[in-house]
């Protein structure tokens, strides 16, 4: 069977009389003098998916008097909105999860009281968000990178208690795809190496601001999946977003480095950040992990690291595959880093998230070296003046890096184990 053989029974063409797949754009056969006229792109069909069970659907009451604390008020009608009536307490349910409906509910699940959590959410401000730097409940740090600037939101103590708790009692018990190996218990770096390892060629693509790309919305929705009605996903979705202030400095003198981080969006740097980014990336998930089973390729992602492998024949099939896997991408409402893809056949090191994966899984040797030479100089010069990046636990933080490079090559684990315990702490 051919390539586009292949391609046509992929997306469902008929078969013709002789039994072969039907070419669903058919190019005629050029004139003798003619130039061959360029098959067109192949595209994809939308994805639908199968019907879930009804679900009752309520319309928002509009009430002359708050139904509850702090209910929406429209100003337009001069009424109150009731937006609690549509809470799926099956679905909660079946997942666990604490229930909830209004903001006072919230409040007392949360153990504080409902001013602080109007407070922490910006209820009462005019912009839905802090009017200044020192108004906001996050710290803002601008982090440089290859092409541009990343902005690391770190929250402040009273917010990330809240945002510990929602991850702990609510995100924690919802499973990811088993393709998503980033932030997820029991996965590591090394999880997501491992299916490519002696591979033919290996692809990778990188989601660009993934975090910032993930706005308020999608978190909302993501929350109303779960069964939490309209009120509770608002307040859970603005506890777990960020809105910068309009008085940030731009780290270039520019607006552009501020652009993805001007509607609310998810905060790199909250605890809830990276599961909720998962769940957002679910179906993207779903769809790249077909298409590459359907190309008889294997298809791993940590955080916003997309990795592709397999054989001779998925490198023949390249030139179709990479625009499929940036259609979905795109269709998923990401985006792709095109600086960033790489295409890295077996006569090359090929790295899947810091991890040598051309025969096995291994470490790389540059990184074994330096290690090795941090290592030898805590011996020699004590380990203070090797702690350059200011690790609170400098004694921990290496270990875990040896516990890494064992797990992946245990002789030169061994070999470094052997140099860090003869440190003198």
């Amino acid at each position: 069977m051919g390539l586009f053989d292949f391609i046509r029974q992929l997306f469902g063409s008929p078969p013709d009389r002789s039994g072969q797949a039907a070419d669903p754009d058919p190019v005629p056969e050029p004139a003798p003098h003619e130039p061959p006229q360029k098959r067109r792109p192949v595209r994809l069909q939308p994805l639908r998916y199968p019907k879930r069970r009804p679900r009752t659907e309520y319309n928002i009451e509009e009430v002359p008097a708050p139904p509850y604390e702090l209910a929406r008020y429209g100003a337009m009608t001069g009424h109150y909105f009731d937006m609690t009536q549509d809470t799926d307490a099956e679905q909660l349910s079946r997942h666990e999860l604490p229930q909830f409906a209004t903001p006072l509910e919230l409040a007392q699940w949360l153990e504080i009281p409902l001013g602080k959590l109007a407070w922490l959410t910006h209820r009462y401000n005019h912009s839905d968000g802090p009017e200044d730097v020192k108004e906001s409940h996050y710290t803002y740090h601008w982090l440089p990178k290859r092409n541009g600037f990343r902005l690391i939101e770190a929250p402040r103590p009273f917010i990330k208690m809240a945002q510990q708790q929602i991850q702990q009692e609510i995100l924690s018990r919802i499973p990811m795809h088993h393709s998503a190996h980033g932030f997820v218990s029991g996965h590591s770096p090394v999880t997501n190496a491992r299916p490519h390892a002696g591979k033919r060629v290996v692809l990778k693509f990188d989601l660009e601001n993934f975090y910032a790309n993930v706005k308020f919305s999608r978190v909302v929705s993501i929350f109303r999946s779960l069964g939490y009605c309209r009120e509770a996903a608002l307040w859970l979705a603005r506890l777990t977003t960020s809105a910068i202030p309009a008085n940030l400095p731009f780290p270039d003198g520019t607006l552009r480095p501020l652009l993805p981080y001007l509607p609310r969006h998810l905060p790199q740097g909250a605890p809830t950040s990276p599961a909720l980014a998962n769940l957002s990336a679910y179906s993207l998930d779903v769809r790249l992990s077909g298409l590459a089973r359907s190309f008889g390729a294997d298809y791993t992602r940590y955080a916003d690291d997309l990795t592709f492998s397999g054989s001779e024949a998925f490198l023949r099939s390249l030139k179709v595959f990479i625009p499929l896997v940036q259609q979905v991408i795109r269709s998923e409402r990401f985006q792709v880093n095109l600086s960033k893809r790489r295409v890295i056949r077996n006569n090359q090191r090929q790295t899947v998230t810091g991890v040598v994966v051309n025969e096995h899984t291994n470490v790389s040797r540059k990184e074994f070296d330096r290690l090795k030479a941090i290592l030898t100089n805590c011996i020699r010069q004590g380990p203070e003046t090797q702690n350059r990046e200011q690790h609170p636990d400098f004694a921990n933080h290496l270990r875990g890096k040896i516990a890494h490079v064992q797990q992946l090559n245990p002789n030169r684990g061994q070999r470094l184990l052997h140099l860090y315990e003869q440190i003198r702490w």
